[in-house]
């Protein structure tokens, strides 16, 4: 594929220079302005020759904002003063939990105020951020690795319609933001003609979400049986993991865990049963945010640059290389294995009172102990911030964003809102990429709000013209009118209708939702 090509020559490179482009256009027998194309498309490709000392790829998002980041990187930047040396910005490193988080090669440091982190770094001399390593009990079913993969070897003597007729008892639904019934996306690719295609979706990258890296590191068997067993319900013969390069360490847990369900008979020629194969490869992703959005990601995997598709037609009727294609994120694959390994019934008394399910958040930005949390569906926002060690430096609570940097905030008077998507919806937000940024009170919201609309504006395609135009108009008023008097708050209200009504994909038309629901919260003329 050109995009691996491109991969391999920047790997062994350092960057993609013209003569490098223009080597890959002839192996590939690709036309050299589609090979310039994507390269300039992509975040992750170089078109500059690479620092002899390294580069220091320093996150600029929210929770990175919150932790200090500007002032750790000035530090680190006087720090490698007289060095050939690369400091630069970058969009979210899925790293949250290590605030102020920095990349140098695959190798990923918390700054620190003295900037020592990243010299030792460049230096060899500092080790990568790990976590301690979770099992997650209440989710993984398998009491023993030689257990894995046995709800596959159970589900394969039975019809494909009832492992989907189970997952629509567990009411699961999808939990990388849109929240669609998960049964009925099933149904609705085993409804087309084969052959059909099964993708999870790893590229989680909205500012303040890791929680699939952690499910990526500690439960991959579980991914790989969800995807088999979702490919024994759809009819499919084909799978991909869609993971982003960010992501180094968890993908090679993940491969190391294919190479045993291969070993394991979960993976190959029989996986489904007798005669009845299913493979999986894994695809790194060149960069960008917009590949989160599925058919931008159909779009990448098919060679071409990561646009968003006009729908219909939906990637289930006509998704990979025309293929009805199953899209699924990480958490909600894992959860689907888990249900049909323990049943429904299982899955419907894990919740709290009036609430059925589990649900893995990633909580970030103004606490004293970012982490991942599984947590009863129904959980109060509350006790999430009590379980993370309250508001850092015992301050008070200013707003939540209890769906990532896409959802709409609230204030500190919805902590007892149970995590659940209705409940949510009802409060004025969404439950979105399950990924909580507590802010502390006395945080100026017009920063957090321009930090969010810049993070879209960086990210967006520009494919359309709402989204391309009117997420930098936003940026503009914010940088440009500190006071937001009562005709730029009115402008701000009306690029956010626009944006939500005209862009083509979920980028554009939630990029200014968090601002305007922070606009009565900032003070100045006209607030209100």
């Amino acid at each position: 594929m050109l995009l691996e090509a491109l991969l391999r020559a920047q790997a062994r490179e350092g960057w993609l220079s013209p003569d490098t482009l223009r080597d890959v256009a002839r192996e590939t027998g690709a036309p050299l302005f589609r090979v310039q194309g994507l390269a300039s498309f992509y975040t992750h490709f170089r078109r500059t020759p690479p620092a002899p000392g390294g580069e220091v790829r320093v996150c600029r998002d929210l929770a990175c904002m919150l932790a200090g980041g500007a002032r750790a990187a000035a530090a680190a930047r006087a720090r490698l003063a007289g060095r050939e040396v690369e400091l630069g910005e970058v969009s979210c490193l899925g790293r949250c939990d290590a605030a102020p988080a920095a990349q140098v090669g695959d190798e990923v440091i918390t700054l620190d105020a003295s900037g020592a982190a990243a010299e030792r770094a460049l230096d060899g001399e500092s080790p990568r951020v790990t976590l301690v390593p979770a099992r997650w009990p209440a989710a993984d079913p398998y009491g023993d690795p030689g257990e894995h993969h046995g709800a596959l070897r159970a589900a394969r003597e039975r019809p494909p319609q009832e492992l989907i007729a189970e997952i629509e008892r567990s009411g699961l639904r999808g939990m990388g933001g849109a929240g669609f019934p998960t049964a009925r996306k099933w149904a609705l690719v085993a409804a087309e003609p084969a052959p059909r295609h099964v993708i999870c979706n790893a590229d989680e990258s909205e500012p303040g979400t890791f929680k699939d890296r952690e499910i990526l590191r500690d439960l991959p068997h579980l991914v790989i049986e969800g995807m088999a067993l979702a490919a024994h319900a759809v009819g499919a013969e084909r799978g991909s993991v869609f993971v982003r390069h960010e992501y180094a360490p968890e993908r090679h847990a993940l491969e190391l865990a294919l190479v045993r369900a291969r070993e394991a008979g979960a993976v190959g020629p029989d996986a489904l049963g007798p005669g009845r194969p299913f493979e999986i490869d894994v695809f790194v992703s060149p960069g960008g945010y917009i590949l989160g959005e599925e058919t931008a990601l159909l779009e990448c995997m098919e060679d071409r640059r990561g646009e968003p598709r006009n729908k219909p037609p939906f990637p289930g009727q006509r998704g990979l290389n025309g293929r009805p294609t199953l899209i699924n994120n990480v958490e909600t694959l894992a959860h689907a294995a888990a249900i049909i390994r323990r049943g429904a019934e299982w899955w419907l008394g894990l919740g709290r009172e009036g609430f059925t399910g589990q649900k893995f958040v990633s909580i970030s930005g103004d606490v004293e102990r970012p982490q991942v949390l599984l947590v009863p569906t129904g959980t109060p926002l509350r006790e999430l911030l009590e379980a993370c060690g309250g508001v850092r430096a015992g301050a008070e609570l200013g707003a939540i964003a209890p769906g990532g940097a896409s959802s709409p905030f609230l204030g500190p008077e919805a902590l007892d809102t149970p995590l659940d998507f209705d409940a949510l919806q009802r409060a004025g937000s969404m439950l979105g990429s399950g990924a909580v940024i507590f802010v502390a009170a006395g945080r100026a919201l017009l920063d957090v709000a321009l930090n969010v609309t810049r993070f879209f504006r960086n990210e967006s395609c520009g494919k359309c013209v709402p989204c391309r135009i009117g997420t930098q108009k936003a940026v503009q008023l914010l940088e440009h009118d500190g006071a937001l008097d009562a005709g730029s708050r009115q402008q701000l209200r009306e690029l956010h209708e626009t944006l939500a009504r005209t862009s083509i994909c979920g980028l554009g038309q939630v990029a200014l939702a968090p601002l305007v629901s922070l606009l009565d919260r900032v003070p100045g003329p006209g607030a209100g």
